[in-house]
């Protein structure tokens, strides 16, 4: 969830060759078929945001109080679409077009579930929004667009190298992420784009293991753009997805020697003030074993909703003890009102 700006290049010195040819194909494959737009009009579309955290905020240890990065106009009306740890907690933002014009935008909506975050600006953006495409569509080995902000400057050709599951340590599963490379550099809130020109994903990370072969291949992962639609109404009335959500413990764990290590607990959270402490082994939860990040959150869902009592098994020194931690949910955690 962190946005430092560092760029990983494949050890080997050079991308695969599937990669180098879907590359060069994209654009000509699109210009033949007419489907694209003049690129300076589509490329208008995915503008700069800076975000203005709040002084009490709670991510500001791993996210800080000033964010950049892009996000991606998706109506006539000014709304804005970005990955969400760029604006979560934000009492301020403003959106820079690529010509220059500087506009303030309101902060809409998050949703941890998916890592996807809403704005809206203030004023006319007078850009192209983007049209929604279908990212369950999105093949592997399919050439695609990435795009972050700035215009040409911010445009990097790819290729789909991978459709899996990605599970993260801060409590986090995406199904069907999209990974793609080469790896671009400007990754936070990026426009992944398909042949037709179509918005299928929202740059979320830079891994360096992008195909899942443990092949050194950097990429990003995108999350799927089909994530959206089901809760875009809730994010922008509400603020948040409607209903008390999946259960929340605030730790962040890490697979280690096929174990699960405990590598943060957060300040005030639930795990915390169970007892939880970083270092910790996670060894199952409620007596059925955890293998791994993915069966241990979908256990942890599949105990109830925000609030349920989530048991977990702990390895310690003289055995294996129960640890009771109530849930909540992950908004009710953090400070999502202006402070000022």
């Amino acid at each position: 969830m962190r946005t430092e700006r560092r760029f990983i290049v494949n050890p080997a010195g050079r991308l695969p060759a599937l990669v180098l040819c879907s590359v060069l194909a994209f654009s000509a494959g699109a210009k033949a078929q007419g489907q694209l737009p003049p690129m300076e009009e589509l490329l208008s579309g995915v503008v700069e945001i800076k975000t203005f955290i709040n002084p009490d905020a709670r991510t500001t240890e791993n996210l800080g109080r000033e964010r950049r990065g892009s996000g991606i106009v998706i109506d006539s009306s000014g709304l804005i679409l970005t990955i969400g740890y760029l604006m979560v907690e934000a009492h301020a933002a403003q959106v820079i077009t690529n010509d220059g014009r500087k506009i303030t935008a309101d902060i809409l909506g998050y949703d941890h579930d998916t890592g996807f975050g809403i704005l809206k600006a203030t004023s006319a953006l007078k850009v192209r929004p983007f049209q929604i495409g279908k990212s369950g569509e999105l093949k592997e080995k399919e050439p695609v667009l990435a795009a972050s902000f700035g215009g040409a400057a911010g445009l990097a050709p790819a290729v789909v190298v991978a459709r899996r599951e990605f599970a993260a340590g801060w409590e986090y599963i995406v199904d069907q992420a999209i990974f793609t490379a080469p790896a671009h550099n400007e990754w936070s809130g990026a426009a992944l784009i398909n042949r037709d020109g179509k918005l299928v994903g929202v740059g979320s990370l830079i891994v360096g293991n992008a195909t899942g072969r443990n092949d050194g291949l950097a990429g990003n992962m995108y999350v799927p753009i089909d994530l959206l639609t089901p809760i875009l109404a809730d994010l922008i009335v509400d603020g948040r997805v409607q209903g008390p959500g999946r259960p929340w413990l605030g730790i962040t764990t890490e697979e280690v020697r096929g174990k699960l290590l405990v590598g943060r607990v957060t300040p005030g959270g639930p795990a915390e003030k169970a007892g939880l402490k970083k270092g910790d082994i996670i060894t199952g939860v409620n007596g059925k074993p955890a293998t791994g990040l993915s069966s241990f959150y979908k256990q942890i869902w599949g105990s109830g909703a925000a609030g349920v009592a989530v048991p977990l098994d702990i390895l310690g020194d003289e055995g294996t003890r129960r640890v009771e931690i109530q849930s909540i949910n992950r908004l009710d955690h953090l400070r999502l009102k202006s402070t000022l």
